[in-house]
């Protein structure tokens, strides 16, 4: 999956099938498809596999967890999504690794004791989203107070807050703060 100048720092087509191959071939279980949209390659992975795979990933030389990140497809199921960016600093490779769980069952195995840069990411997911990351070192809410109820990324999360109080309102009796 080398390249020459000019082109893009991705596995292109073919080599993300070659890539996704080689993972099945070790665990039939772990790649439960893949896709290449706008130059761009991802792994769809079995949220069970996920350690499993992004050790296996680490090998093949994607050695750097760059990000990871929440999502909700809402109103889609499984509704909740975690995504790994993964670059082979060797062969400049960036690779997506996706995977999805139900909103009843929001449960990914941690991947903070194999990646260390995934703690806090793995936290805010949690804090936002709801995802629950099992073994993870310190499953505290990161971004929300800890008695904070609901998660505020999630696409149902009611939008709102407190009105503002302008100095009209007080004027014809109606205090928000009061």
């Amino acid at each position: 999956m080398s390249f020459a100048r000019g082109t893009p720092p991705v596995p292109d087509a073919t080599g993300l099938e070659l890539l996704a191959q080689e993972l099945i071939e070790s665990d039939a279980a772990s790649v439960l498809g893949t896709l290449y949209f706008r130059d761009k390659g991802t792994l769809l992975v079995n949220p069970a596999t996920i350690r499993e795979t992004l050790q296996r990933l680490r090998a093949m030389g994607f050695g750097e967890l760059m990000s990871v990140h929440g999502v909700d497809y809402y109103p889609e199921e499984p509704r909740l999504g975690v995504h790994y960016e993964l670059l082979d600093m060797d062969a400049l490779d960036r690779l997506t690794v996706k995977l999805r769980v139900p909103l009843d069952a929001p449960v990914v195995p941690s991947v903070t004791p194999d990646w260390p840069t995934a703690n806090h990411q793995e936290r805010e997911i949690y804090d936002m989203f709801g995802v629950i990351f099992e073994g993870h070192p310190d499953p505290r809410r990161i971004l929300m107070p800890e008695d904070y109820e609901g998660h505020p990324q999630r696409r149902d999360f009611p939008i709102g807050g407190e009105p503002v109080q302008f100095t009209i309102d007080e004027a014809e009796g109606r205090s928000y703060t009061r």
